[in-house]
């Protein structure tokens, strides 16, 4: 077998050495019985999500975040999703979709990623049973070229709310941006202020992304799954629809995003991922959040804009 070339020096993509890798497996958790609000407060289970959440109790989650395998074909642990007609792929989704929503509280939200491919299907299923708030697009920013096509680079996020008694944060998810023509009114800025590191306003935020990176080589919270999601994303969606001690649900964890970005936040944590790899990622991940809070692109309760430098002081 051909060795693997050596990490560049600032590759800090994730990974396990055999010391922490004995060590996680140990602390996989495989529930078989019923479990109480206690026992899943900040935990990772193990399995299939179809076995796992009937043991789960009804109505603890403020937030589920759902990423599940987009209609594209893509293999995960060695596990092959196949891409399938529409009607069959929305057949998927309402297989598991009624599990899931026994966990929503009546005031709970819930976001279903997808793609261009899969967007038609993730609405019907969406507003099957919630009410459909929006669509949030994100820029991805990566993506690959095509000769006869447009390059596709953005993915979708639908939002919806089990009630019309639901969470939304807005002063929490502003973005910063920077002022190109600062207007004044009698002297003095107007909707905007100015800093030792520029002239900005803190905007309201739209249901149009393009200030998130998609975690590459370089940053810690890389790690080799193929569909990894942003800490910066997810701290948006849970900023803006939870509260400080709610509960985030996330049962298709993959590489633990949705669980580090919580616990980095202050909430509470409910994952489910069926793969030992990934499962172990994310626990390693969330040991490294215990001491290091920090988000890409999100500082002292602001978001800023996507690549931004800060002036040296």
């Amino acid at each position: 077998m051909q060795e693997k070339a050596p990490k560049a020096p600032r590759n800090r993509t994730l990974v396990l050495t055999p010391e922490e890798r004995t060590s996680l497996l140990k602390r996989l958790n495989y529930p078989v019985f019923p479990l109480t609000p206690p026992e899943i407060q900040d935990q990772l289970f193990t399995g299939d999500m179809l076995d796992i959440i009937p043991l789960l109790p009804e109505g603890f989650a403020d937030l589920i975040f759902l990423d599940p395998p987009y209609n594209i074909g893509k293999t995960f642990g060695g596990k092959q999703f196949a891409k399938r007609s529409d009607d069959s792929y929305l057949a998927y989704l309402r297989s598991w979709f009624p599990l899931v929503m026994r966990t929503l509280k009546p005031t709970g939200t819930v976001y279903l990623c997808g793609d261009w491919l899969c967007s038609a299907a993730d609405y019907m299923v969406m507003k099957e049973f919630l009410t459909v708030r929006g669509r949030i697009v994100w820029e991805r920013e990566k993506g690959r070229g095509a000769l006869h096509n447009w390059k596709n680079c953005t993915e979708d996020i639908w939002y919806g709310t089990k009630s019309d008694d639901y969470c939304f944060n807005l002063n929490a998810v502003k973005v910063r941006k920077q002022v190109i023509a600062p207007y004044k009114a009698e002297g003095k800025p107007k909707d905007w202020q100015e800093t030792d590191e520029g002239k900005f306003r803190d905007t309201c935020p739209s249901n149009f992304w393009d200030d998130i990176t998609v975690p590459y080589w370089s940053m810690p919270e890389n790690t080799d799954h193929p569909t990894q999601k942003p800490e910066k994303l997810l701290a948006k969606l849970i900023l803006a629809s939870s509260n400080p001690g709610d509960v985030i649900f996330d049962p298709f964890s993959g590489s633990g995003t949705a669980a580090v970005t919580a616990k980095k936040l202050g909430r509470h944590y409910t994952g489910i991922e069926i793969d030992q790899e990934y499962s172990m990622w994310a626990l390693k991940r969330l040991d490294t959040a215990e001491n290091d809070k920090t988000i890409q692109g999100y500082e002292n309760g602001i978001f800023y804009e996507r690549n931004y430098k800060r002036k040296a002081k």
